[in-house]
């Protein structure tokens, strides 16, 4: 009997069975819910609460920084505990809520966005959550025992490199947020393969929400921006802990460096906190202008436009370190190219109010605010992006007024309004629209009296990053009344605080679809079930629930794709990239403790490390490794007891997939090019060294250039290909079918990997380069130590593959594994040519 010609008895009893299954397979047990669960939603929602919360210390930070500078000649507080209170204020924004709540708030939203049970890795989700918990708590925490970092959130060196002069505060900023950036990009990972591969049927990536296109341009921007951060935070420890010289002119280092690697960083950082917030507005204003977004492929290409040319800006942060005046002119010019595709996005949100029939809503309110503020944001930006005006304004309170405003303006402000606009989704209640508003208007009011004097006092010459100041010399009245304006701004944020903990237990349920909106996260019901949505629909327009009234109905009735879970596996569909064909059945893990095991090991690695405790932490992190390959030798990979199966509409999917066709490869290959990033990053300031020398390498006793040689680099080269081709021999003796051979190759490419490591570090050991005498012995080690890495990090794998095979896992049918690790190679090969060459023909071709 077919569903159609099924009794409307026998239909609704066999889906109501249908949607029990669905409810038992994605409940997580009540006594651990909290350690164990790997739902993304609740991952998402612990993970915006935990962003809030250091949101909430920062500024209480702020006010005592506000509180000090008051008045003048102030000694409320000592200059050590003022030093830490801001240096923690702007960490703590920068890396502990402005980045992670886009992250949070993206992992929250886009399984609804995408109609997907669950984004494809929701352990990493996990995983990245406890690293970002445990990194905060620790660098934060670190104020309470007078031990916090005080020298800005920049650590400008050469003064931060000396341990006499900046105690272990600055190794805690350095190894602290090294572990927090792991969570940073563990969550880009996932939110960029979520957006290319869990769309609905027939979504294709020119119909998708706007918001996933942020969500994708700002995942990318992450891969490619953090990566030298890290970079930089390596040779900065070493420095600090072993005294190689990256950046002591004496030993032929140069402090600019860290600026380079800091601020390619730090500006794209800015337009990564302001396009997620932005792509809130994206959400908000077609809804509350009754109309599709104007323009969606110019905000698209805006938007893009936006990511590409913040990457070229970092250097008018370093106007005024000496740079040549090509360059000043080259990043000047960048810097006001970049508000023409910015403007482009905030035209287009203006024309689609004024095209639309505007609703008033408190969402709305806030938004309008954002736009205003971050307008006058952007036009004092124009302004010090002349390098004339710079010189006169760098280091002053003109740039803190500015910073806040473009921050406020283009993150803040939108986020409050996305939080009104999604707080009915998430938590089932509207918040107060009354409250709302005395929100945003404290919250308006009170910023623009903080900051806009800030203008003045900048220009009257007042330097930033002071503890106190004399009176009479025009600052008095300015500093009082950005004082008091940032007590009116924290009244109104106490206040929403207090509105979205305890008001929101006096209202009813909110209706579903309250605002009546027409894109996919406001399918469900209120509140919605655990599992997500009841059964996958198939998309065909940008605004499916305007377009296509019905589809709540036939999506809650179990009609449309994967409406069932009859095996009791949690499963979501895969997709095509850019036309979202279905191609397989996704199983992804369930409830599990090793995400948080993982990543208090992990952590412990680097708290461990700050406090030089190297065995303790070598051991830690030999366990951390284990863990992971605990995690996923159970959670990942699993072999199906079928081939395929029946998702619905007559379609049917295989349950399993490797290659380009997995989200696992797709997975790999991101977090590879975020590495790989970070590696030229390296190469970067290997040869950034040769720009500032006339003579690099440095010449040994005999007057030649300094260098490993050509022998140990050359074998290590050898060695290195060799352990690559028998990867891909191994590779080929899989698909075969031939097991013998597999591992085989397997193991000649873990022989061959450690030979071409230990050939690496023979080079300049043999030939006596001191990494503490001179930054260029320092830069070869750093490179050739990283590449090694690589290749035991490729032995740990090839070993894992090698395990796999043994124990069945990994054959012919379900080869992930193989192709997986593979892939690694490929780009650990490229490290070991790239770096060898650079190292060993450098010298020569100087």
């Amino acid at each position: 009997m077919s569903e159609a010609t099924m009794p409307d008895s026998e239909d609704a009893a066999r889906r109501k069975a249908q949607e029990a299954r669905l409810e038992k397979t994605w409940e997580t047990p009540s006594g651990w819910r909290y350690w164990s669960a790997v739902n993304n939603t609740e991952v998402g929602l612990w993970y915006t609460a935990t962003s809030f919360l250091f949101f909430l210390f920062a500024g209480a930070l702020a006010l005592l920084v506000r509180a000090q500078l008051a008045v003048p000649d102030n000694d409320l507080i000592s200059a050590s505990l003022y030093n830490q209170a801001f240096t923690l204020h702007g960490t703590a924004m920068m890396f502990l809520f402005a980045v992670p709540i886009f992250e949070a708030v993206a992992i929250l939203l886009l399984p609804t966005m995408l109609a997907a049970r669950d984004l494809p890795f929701p352990r990493l989700s996990a995983y990245g959550y406890w690293c970002f918990l445990i990194g905060g708590v620790f660098v934060m925490g670190s104020i309470f025992f007078n031990a916090a970092p005080d020298a800005g959130w920049f650590m400008y060196p050469p003064l931060t490199t000396d341990p006499k002069l900046t105690g272990i505060g600055a190794d805690i900023w350095l190894l602290g947020l090294s572990f927090i950036e792991v969570a940073s990009i563990a969550a880009a990972v996932e939110l960029i393969v979520g957006v290319l591969k869990c769309r609905p049927p027939g979504m294709r990536i020119n119909t998708m929400p706007l918001y996933c296109w942020y969500v994708l341009i700002v995942g990318g921007m992450i891969l490619f921006a953090f990566p030298p951060l890290i970079a930089g935070d390596i040779l900065f420890e070493l420095e600090r802990l072993a005294g190689w010289p990256f950046f002591d002119a004496s030993r032929g280092g140069d402090p600019v460096l860290w600026q380079h690697l800091f601020w390619i960083f730090g500006h794209p950082e800015v337009y990564i906190v302001f396009l997620p917030s932005i792509a809130l507005l994206a959400m908000i204003v077609p809804t509350f202008a009754r109309r599709p977004i104007i323009g969606y492929s110019w905000i698209v290409l805006a938007a893009v436009g936006t990511g590409f040319l913040s990457f070229g800006l970092w250097v008018h942060h370093m106007f005024t370190t000496g740079l040549p005046a090509i360059s000043l002119g080259f990043f000047s010019a960048a810097s006001e190219a970049v508000a023409i595709p910015t403007g482009v996005q905030i035209f287009v949100f203006v024309a689609t109010m004024l095209a639309g029939k505007m609703t008033r809503s408190t969402p709305m309110l806030f938004a309008a605010g954002a736009l205003a503020i971050f307008v006058f944001g952007g036009l004092t930006g124009v302004m010090v992006a002349i390098a004339p005006f710079d010189w006169q304004a760098h280091d002053s309170y003109f740039v803190v007024a500015h910073l806040h405003y473009v921050l406020i303006g283009g993150m803040v402000l939108p986020l409050f309004a996305g939080a009104y606009y999604y707080y009915p989704l998430i938590m089932a209640r509207k918040l107060s629209d009354r409250i709302g508003r005395l929100v945003f208007w404290l919250m308006f009011l009170g910023f623009n009296i903080a900051f806009f004097p800030m203008h003045f006092t900048g220009l009257r010459g007042m330097p930033r990053r002071v503890f106190t100041y004399p009176g009479g010399i025009g600052w008095d009245w300015l500093n009082l009344i950005s004082s008091a304006g940032a007590v009116l701004f924290a009244a109104g944020v106490l206040l929403f605080t207090w509105d979205a903990i305890w008001g929101i237990r006096r209202r009813a349920d909110s209706p579903r679809n309250p605002w009546g909106a027409g894109t996919l996260e406001w399918l469900n019901p209120i509140p919605g079930p655990d599992y997500g949505v009841r059964s996958v629909p198939a998309i065909a327009s940008r605004y499916p629930l305007w377009d296509d009234p019905e589809l709540p109905r036939r999506v809650d009735e179990g009609r449309e794709y994967l409406p069932d879970a009859e095996e009791g596996k949690r499963e979501t569909l895969v997709t095509s990239v850019l036309d979202a064909r279905p191609i397989q059945c996704l199983r992804v893990p369930g409830n599990s403790f090793m995400p948080m095991i993982a990543a208090v090991l992990t952590g412990a690695v680097f708290i461990l490390t700050t406090f030089h405790l190297y065995w303790t932490g070598l051991a830690f992190g030999v366990a951390a490794i284990l863990s992971i390959l605990a995690w996923l030798w159970r959670g990942t990979a699993m072999v199906p007891e079928k081939h395929e199966k029946d998702i619905g509409r007559g379609v049917r999917l295989p349950l399993y997939a490797s290659g380009i066709r997995s989200v696992g490869w797709w997975a790999m290959f991101i977090t590879m090019t975020g590495d790989m990033t970070a590696f030229a990053s390296l190469v970067f300031s290997y040869f950034y060294f040769w720009t500032i020398h006339p003579v690099f390498p440095p010449l040994d006793a005999a007057g030649l250039p300094m260098g490993p040689g050509l022998l140990w680099p050359g074998v290590a080269l050898l060695a290195a290909l060799g352990a690559w081709g028998a990867m891909l021999w191994a590779r080929a003796r899989n698909t075969a079918g031939q097991a013998g051979g597999l591992r085989l190759g397997l193991l000649a490419a873990v022989l061959l990997a450690l030979a071409s490591g230990g050939a690496m570090l023979m080079g300049p050991w043999a030939n006596g380069l001191e990494p503490t005498t001179h930054a260029y012995p320092a830069a070869v080690w750093v490179l050739l130590g990283w590449a090694a890495l690589h290749l035991a990090v490729g032995v740990i794998m090839t070993l894992y593959a090698l395990a796999r095979s043994l124990a069945g896992k990994l054959t012919r049918e379900h080869d992930i594994d193989i192709h997986n690790v593979v892939l690694y190679w490929h780009f650990a090969a490229i490290t070991a040519v790239v770096t060898l060459a650079t190292v060993a023909l450098f010298p020569l071709l100087a």
